[in-house]
Order: structure tokens, then sequence, then C-alpha cells
């Protein structure tokens, strides 16, 4: 048996999928802008804020990050958190490309 820290009571970790493809739920869109996205401008790992707080758990961390939109709801919490500011909000149906 793997030996726990008495500390920690219980973990989850976001995953899709939850409540099913939930991408039509939402008014605003995330759109990433890569040239400003610190892990595409540095192209290794770094930064990643957005993946660590979308509370649904649809950004892949990867280089470029990508946002699952069948899965978004959005919220907004990753534009709020990106340092660089590379995520923004439009309206659904609006312009733009992840």
């Amino acid at each position: 048996m793997e030996k726990t820290d008495p500390n920690i009571t219980a973990m989850c970790r976001p995953a899709p999928g939850e409540a099913g493809k939930t991408g039509d739920w939402r008014d605003l869109r995330p759109v990433i802008d890569h040239t400003k996205c610190i892990p595409s401008v540095k192209k290794r790992a770094a930064c990643y804020l957005c993946w660590l707080f979308c509370p649904d758990g649809v950004v892949k961390p990867s280089i470029p990050v990508e946002i699952d939109l069948e899965y978004c709801k959005g919220c907004g919490i990753c534009a709020e958190e990106c340092p660089a500011k590379a995520i923004t909000m439009i309206p659904e149906g609006g312009e733009g490309t992840t």
C-alpha cells in the first residue's frame, strides 16, 4: 500500500467530460494569441497558469497551448490568470482561432 500524507483528506483532478460536452453552454470563448503565450514564445514548457487554474481541465499544457472548446464553458479564468494577457474572451461565434 502507498504511503499517504495524513494532512491530505481528499484529492481530485479536473477532467473534461464529467458532464458531457459542455462547450455549447458558453457565451464567451477563449482565444489564444500564440505570439504572446509564454510557452509558444519561449518554445519550452513555461508558465501554464491557464492549465493550472482551469476548473474543467480543458487546457492542454503543450506547445502551443490548446483549449478543448468542446468542453470549455467559457468561464474566463484562463484569461484572468494569464500573465502575458495572451488569452482573450470573445463572444461565441466571433472571429479568432485557437
